[in-house]
């Protein structure tokens, strides 16, 4: 059995085998798009090490020669101290699962090879810095504590650094590299091979950590698949001015509206934002500052979308100047965005009236009657941040994820956080709403809630938060105290203020228009029903079944 297999176009393997991450490169690949250079090892290692505690025993020969092999695409060595090859190690299952499972970037870092970095690049700043973040991510990944006791000492040095103190800076790597120390042994400091093993051990290992666990029990993912490991050539948002990185999607999430969409951060890596913890700036200002990348951006949305025939997003990083794409998948859009979208792929030729309507749901019928807070006046709103997730949720204050499943079995809360992570999924699920301080709309907290259905707000400026209250400039809100959220506008009020429903868009009216024309049945009913008839039918004609009517078919 074979298990790496090179991110190449002429790879066939399933998601199954591979993960719809490293399927998706491949299919950016063959459509002759920038992606780094890299290989993919398979769900079965995964399962494998989980069932055995230990790798397949062809596993290691084979990982030799794929780093070989990447040696050789990048010109590059691991552990060289001319020449350093870094990479990243991502997970990647075959169903998404945002941000649920361990990343390591800038693996290869040790303090030889961080110096060939400086002298090929002739900034000891940038060096240091893609250092800390390595240790980072690899003390989070390979201990169980290393999140919490890294990222404060980490956030803290990179800051000080912002302002010319390289000392912050060889503190924090002093700090962390104790930390792995006392979990790996001082020796794989110095030891890229065992670096990229206990790595690809980690990212396999988060598979059955219970956050992961969660997200699959509330998506319906089975608990047996395994992530596949992707592994690629890293490229530095970091590196200089004409650097930075984003997360774009083709159409708006919210809305459905064609236009690019998204959050870009400009001398960072791609965990600032996707994490929220840092503020980002919106997709367009990209068009000003870099407009070369932009133009590759845009096409490149072009290009995967005509491929997709539907809404994509994308991860991207560019280099001084040189665009490069790191993922890419279904854009996951709100109910009435999913509506327009189809709506408007069919008036654009790309599918069928027919597929527009099967792409549709009763549930998103459902919601695409979004609900709005009824406002007298600007005074009744609190503060006002980024809508993420359209709807109106209102509960209690809860300010972290473990009192928001306490509190939620007595009625909704609102968690509200400074910024949520993969830690949080269990508040997350508890809740009837996410409020953060920090992040754009592709933050891990939008996503998240997004994939979910409920009314988030990301983004609010003024918002702090402690371990009993919230605090909305000089205002304090105790926990518990009941608050309402508007995830289309991004109002915060107290209370429970009157809610209102959209009324149905014009582009629900088409839909079902075309629904009653291919069922036949233009008698009143109600939008699900009237859906439902079109899909029996359809269900009819590709089967040649009876069918009575149709359950809800996957979300987007």
């Amino acid at each position: 059995m074979r298990y790496i297999h090179p991110l190449s176009a002429e790879v066939e393997e399933t998601a199954e085998v591979l993960g719809a991450k490293a399927q998706g490169l491949i299919v950016l690949r063959r459509l002759g798009l920038p992606v780094p250079a890299g290989f993919v090892i398979s769900t079965e290692v995964c399962r494998a090490f989980l069932r055995d505690g230990r790798f397949p025993e062809d596993f290691a020969a084979e990982l030799t020669a794929a780093i070989g092999d990447l040696e050789t695409a990048t010109h590059r060595s691991l552990g060289d101290s001319e020449k350093p090859l870094t990479v990243s190690v991502r997970s990647g299952a075959g169903v998404s699962m945002p941000g649920m499972m361990n990343t390591v970037l800038n693996l290869g870092l040790t303090a030889t090879t961080a110096r060939g970095l400086v002298t090929e690049t002739g900034n000891p700043q940038f060096a240091s810095i893609a250092r800390l973040r390595f240790l980072s991510s690899f003390a989070s990944a390979i201990t169980n504590t290393g999140e919490a006791s890294a990222e404060p000492v980490v956030a803290e040095a990179i800051q000080q650094n912002l302002g010319g103190a390289q000392s912050g800076i060889h503190h924090a790597i002093g700090v962390v590299e104790a930390l792995v120390s006392q979990q790996a042994g001082q020796q794989v400091l110095h030891d890229p091979s065992r670096q990229l093993e206990l790595a690809i051990a980690a990212v396999c290992s988060s598979w059955d950590t219970p956050r992961a666990r969660t997200f699959r029990a509330i998506h319906d993912i089975p608990q047996d698949l395994g992530t596949a490991v992707t592994v690629q050539a890293m490229v530095f948002g970091h590196r200089d001015q004409h650097s930075g990185t984003g997360v774009a999607f083709s159409r708006n999430p919210n809305t459905g509206e064609r236009v690019p969409f998204g959050d870009i951060l400009f001398g960072s890596q791609g965990d600032d934002v996707v994490s929220g913890r840092s503020p980002t700036l919106p997709l367009h200002e990209l068009a000003d500052r870099e407009p070369t990348v932009w133009t590759h951006l845009v096409a490149a949305l072009d290009r995967i979308e005509g491929h997709y025939r539907d809404s994509c997003c994308i991860e991207f990083t560019f280099e001084a100047g040189e665009f490069w794409i790191l993922q890419v998948h279904r854009g996951k859009v709100a109910a009435a965005a999913a509506v327009r979208v189809a709506v408007d792929l069919a008036d654009e030729g790309v599918i069928e009236h027919q597929e527009a309507l099967l792409r549709i749901t009763a549930q998103h019928l459902q919601q695409t009657r979004t609900p709005r807070m009824i406002l007298d006046s600007e005074a009744d709103i609190l503060a006002r941040g980024h809508g993420a997730c359209p709807g109106v949720a209102v509960g209690r204050v809860a300010t972290t994820s473990d009192k928001a499943v306490r509190m939620a079995v007595h009625g909704p809360v609102i968690l509200v956080r400074p910024d949520t992570s993969p830690l949080d999924m269990r508040g997350l699920a508890a809740a009837a709403g996410v409020l953060t301080a920090h992040g754009g709309p592709t933050c891990h907290a939008a996503v998240v809630a997004r994939a979910m259905g409920k009314p988030a707000v990301v983004g609010v400026a003024e918002l702090t938060v402690d371990a009993t209250s919230m605090r909305i400039g000089r205002r304090a809100i105790p926990e518990g105290t009941l608050i309402a959220i508007d995830g289309t506008g991004g109002e915060i009020t107290v209370g429970s203020p009157p809610i209102g429903t959209a009324a149905t868009g014009p582009h629900v009216h088409r839909l079902l228009d075309w629904a009653d024309q291919i069922s036949g049945n233009y008698t009143r009913r109600s939008e699900a029903e009237r859906l439902s008839a079109a899909h029996a039918v359809l269900f009819r004609r590709s089967t040649g079944l009876p069918r009575r009517s149709i359950g809800s078919s996957p979300g987007r």
